[in-house]
């Protein structure tokens, strides 16, 4: 067997590669915002590399990886774990979910946190055809990831990829939360459909139109960009819109530092009916985890939207009036979320748990959003 290096060149989706005692730990964020400026939230998101993926060519009929996983559990609550897909040719031909790997299992009720280590996943592939194709490895989206090593019975070449970059920026939802597999979330569903390479940096309850991200996105190559702004702001009641307004100007004038004719979409917030008219903090509904599920429920008073608090219907408002008093800029484009998923949709596909799409939903908004991002005359039409 060969064993191949894993570098920088065989994955895609705008890793950084840590060295670590087992491996290499891959970031979605670059030193230093990951070490300076990610609070704990985020530098765990971050390392869990939704987007990221593997992608040579080879003559191989047998590819072996292996990777040790990390991931948070909560005690009490099934959750499941993170997959990795792997493709051939763009046709998916193994679906392995981890089964190792380091656990943090958090007791919701005491607060405390138990570690519970773990070995090394081997993901395996096997009876592959002899001919020279196109491998993808895609990797966990809701798990850290470290890399340990990939071996073949034949050599792998990384492949120069002239597809527009996408350059995404969203929340756990643009994350993938509650999708099945790496494949599975929307945005990845979204590029594929379009021909495009997904830059995911899409955090779950990390999209607070914080100045260091569009920093992130100012300095990063990009073809196309998306924001999609709002629900986290809301459910961590973040800011009011006396400071959510200008925070979002702020957001895309660095943005438009580095990309100034980028073309640039908007998104707001999908339709999630705990928000709609009452502001956060959004919690654990407590009936919810006592059945042993997790549903969110909205904590805020609705009283207080005339006092500046946020809500989905207001963000809406306030982003609209955003893109009206930048209509000088003819690449800066806006799509109301609504249109991704809307309160018809929430009867016909609920949100499992009140804030997040479940993997047929997921289908749904990517396939929406590539017909009205990508599509023929969208704004981010090649």
């Amino acid at each position: 067997m060969i064993t191949t290096p894993l570098t920088p060149e065989l994955i895609r989706g705008g890793a950084e590669l840590e060295p670590v005692e087992r491996g290499l730990r891959l970031h979605r964020l670059p030193l230093p915002y990951r070490s300076r400026e990610a609070d704990g939230q985020l530098a765990m998101v971050e390392r869990q590399p939704s987007g990221l993926h593997l992608r040579f060519r080879t003559t191989a009929t047998t590819l072996t990886l292996r990777l040790h996983a990390t991931r948070v559990s909560y005690r009490g609550l099934d959750r499941a774990r993170g997959q990795v897909d792997v493709l051939v040719d763009d046709v998916l031909v193994r679906r392995r979910p981890l089964e190792d790997g380091d656990a943090l299992e958090l007791d919701l009720a005491t607060g405390a946190a138990t570690p519970r280590p773990g070995a090394a996943d081997t993901v395996a592939v096997g009876d592959l055809a002899p001919a020279e194709k196109t491998v993808e490895i895609w990797l966990p989206h809701n798990e850290q990831i470290d890399l340990v090593s990939l071996e073949s019975d034949a050599p792998l070449a990384p492949i120069a990829d002239a597809r527009p970059v996408w350059v995404h920026h969203g929340s756990s939802i643009s994350h993938g939360s509650n999708a099945a597999a790496p494949t599975e979330i929307w945005p990845v569903i979204a590029a594929r459909a379009a021909g495009v390479q997904l830059q995911n940096l899409g955090f779950g309850g990390s999209a607070m139109v914080d100045p260091f991200l569009a920093r992130v996105i100012r300095d990063r190559d990009a073809d196309l960009i998306s924001v999609k702004l709002g629900i986290n702001v809301v459910n961590a009641d973040a800011m009011r819109a006396r400071a959510f307004v200008p925070a979002v100007h702020g957001f895309l004038d660095t943005i438009r530092e580095g990309h100034p004719d980028t073309p640039l979409l908007v998104v707001s917030p999908i339709f999630s009916g705990i928000h709609e008219k009452t502001p956060g903090p959004g919690a654990f509904d407590p009936e919810s985890l006592r059945s042993g599920s997790a549903r969110f429920v909205a904590t805020g008073s609705p009283a207080e939207v005339a006092r500046g608090a946020l809500t989905l219907e207001v963000i809406r408002d306030l982003l609209a009036s955003v893109m009206a008093a930048r209509a000088d800029d003819p690449a800066l484009h806006y799509l109301d979320g609504l249109s991704l998923y809307g309160a018809d949709e929430a009867v016909t596909h609920p949100l499992p748990d009140g804030l997040h799409p479940d993997t047929a939903t997921h289908r749904l908004i990517g396939e929406r959003f590539a017909a009205a991002a990508f599509g023929a005359g969208a704004p981010l039409s090649r």
